[in-house]
């Protein structure tokens, strides 16, 4: 039997039934060798396709099922059961009985004491001790009763019983659908399963013409199907996507994730020694460990130049330069290294023309994780490249840029980039946080970066560098990075999050 299919073996069964008084799902689970009750159920309803081979009628009805503390009761006692067996026969001191108990034999020792089993005595020294009652037929009548159970004999224990054996958490009742099955009218053992689609082998060789075709229902809706989300990242970055091509930047490609030490630190005046090249922020490859092409060398010497011995006005870092440094592979920690490389390119081009550009793409820092911080996170970078431009400019296009963001909470606070100077740290005020958050920084590129790639003395560019993250969580309220990117994302957050609208029109 073991070797028909779990159909055929319900039609064996129907046919050795005496009479047609049909059979439950559940007997037939345990007939079946304790199958398992859906896999019978859906066997059931694959039979009862077919036309009029079996007859069904469906019933709910409550099972009970015991707790995992149920199943230690029949396997050890009830806990007053249990309680009773530890206690000896001279006694035992209440404090040493209740000695690591993790509630169990408290409650024990309560229905113990409740059935007349034991009883507690106060001592001359004031100490408390619990006793045997003698005298007194102990039977774990709780047991016996969650055996019943297991057995499909509750019905004589009665309702009192039972609630009180859930209220012990002992046992749960369950809401299960079941079915009894009868022969109907064309029942057979062999039965002849209509086909259920039309292939290609059997239009190839025409034993379609042979085949009995389950009918097709037109009427049949077909499964809703969960439809694609965006996450609230992609939902801001299309915002951002957005607002900076209406201000007329253009965007750069990202499409290197691993970077050469030379575009990410060389070449913006980032000196070998600085601290983010260490291990602590920077992830570093093993394999390629290093690239195997540099830019022109007349500019790779110019920037080792500045570095050692300063040029431009520059009196540079006066430290060691080395080649095997510059050449290491890392992942990108910013995505001014693409900004570096469009520079480069920019500065090329005679004569030189104005640009706006932008890039918002993911870069890799070995941070700590935080409730703000990521090893993995996305920057929206831009800069514009012009002759007179100053600090006022950038303060201009954060403001306008953030104002439409509906950002209109800013601070900007001095502070130090090896490429930037003058540079700004960009903070907002974060409602969940209820305190300013940083969210970006910004300043001026410093000659001893712009000059090497032979950008005229007279261009200014002004550069940022924002997060996507940051900002998505103030315009979401989400307060924790952790509940936006990874894998603790609540999937409900992206199903049900509203579409990134945001203020774009400023109040004057």
């Amino acid at each position: 039997m073991a070797s028909l299919s779990l159909s055929d073996q319900i039609l064996l069964l129907l046919t050795k039934k005496d009479d047609d008084g049909g059979i439950s799902s559940l007997d037939l689970a345990a007939e079946l060798g304790e199958e398992d009750h859906q896999k019978v159920v859906g066997a059931i309803k694959s039979l009862a396709t077919l036309d009029d081979v079996i007859r069904t009628e469906q019933y709910v009805r409550n099972v009970l099922s015991l707790t995992e503390e149920g199943k230690i009761v029949v396997s050890q006692g009830s806990h007053e059961f249990r309680v009773w067996q530890n206690i000896p026969d001279s006694g035992i001191e209440l404090d040493t009985l209740l000695l690591g108990d993790g509630g169990s034999t408290r409650v024990g020792l309560n229905k113990a004491v409740a059935s007349g089993w034991v009883r507690i005595v106060k001592k001359d020294d004031g100490k408390s001790w619990v006793e045997r009652c003698l005298n007194v037929e102990v039977v774990d009548v709780v047991k016996s009763q969650l055996l019943q159970i297991i057995n499909g004999d509750s019905a004589p224990l009665g309702d009192d019983v039972i609630t009180d054996l859930k209220r012990r958490r002992l046992v749960v009742s369950n809401s299960v659908t079941t079915f009894t099955v009868s022969r109907g009218a064309n029942f057979s053992q062999n039965v002849e399963r209509p086909e259920a689609e039309l292939t290609a082998e059997m239009m190839a060789n025409e034993e379609y013409a042979k085949k009995n075709f389950k009918p097709y229902n037109f009427n049949a809706m077909g499964t809703t199907l969960q439809g694609g989300h965006l996450h609230p990242l992609l939902k801001v970055k299309a915002e951002f996507l957005s607002i900076l091509t209406e201000l007329g930047f253009s965007e750069m490609p990202t499409n290197r994730f691993v970077e050469s030490s030379f575009w990410n630190f060389d070449a913006l005046f980032v000196p070998q020694k600085h601290p983010a090249r260490d291990v602590q922020d920077t992830f570093f490859l093993a394999r390629p460990e290093n690239c195997t092409r540099l830019p022109d060398e007349e500019y790779v010497a110019r920037v080792e130049k500045v570095h050692t011995v300063g040029d431009y006005g520059s009196d540079g870092y006066q430290t060691p330069w080395r080649r095997e440094e510059t050449q290491r592979n890392i992942m990108r920690t910013h995505t001014t290294a693409i900004t570096g490389r469009v520079l480069y390119d920019l500065a090329q081009q005679k004569p030189f023309k104005p640009v706006k550009k932008f890039s918002i793409d993911r870069v890799f820092r070995n941070e700590t994780l935080d409730a703000t911080h990521l090893a993995e996170f996305h920057q929206v970078e831009g800069f514009v490249a012009d002759r007179g431009l100053s600090l006022g400019h950038l303060i201009g296009i954060m403001k306008e840029f953030f104002g439409r963001l509906g950002i209109d909470q800013l601070r900007f606070k001095p502070a130090y980039n090896p490429y930037t100077e003058p540079s700004l740290e960009v903070f907002a005020y974060h409602k969940g946080f209820k305190k300013w958050v940083e969210v970006g920084n910004s300043g001026l590129f410093r000659p001893e970066m712009l000059r090497p790639m032979g950008l005229p003395e007279d261009v200014r560019i002004i550069a940022w560098g924002l997060s996507l993250e940051r900002p998505t969580m103030i315009r979401y309220g989400i307060n924790n990075i952790r509940s936006l990117v990874g894998h603790k994302v609540d999937l409900r957050l992206v199903y049900s999050n509203p579409l990134c609208r945001l203020d774009k029109v400023r109040e004057s």
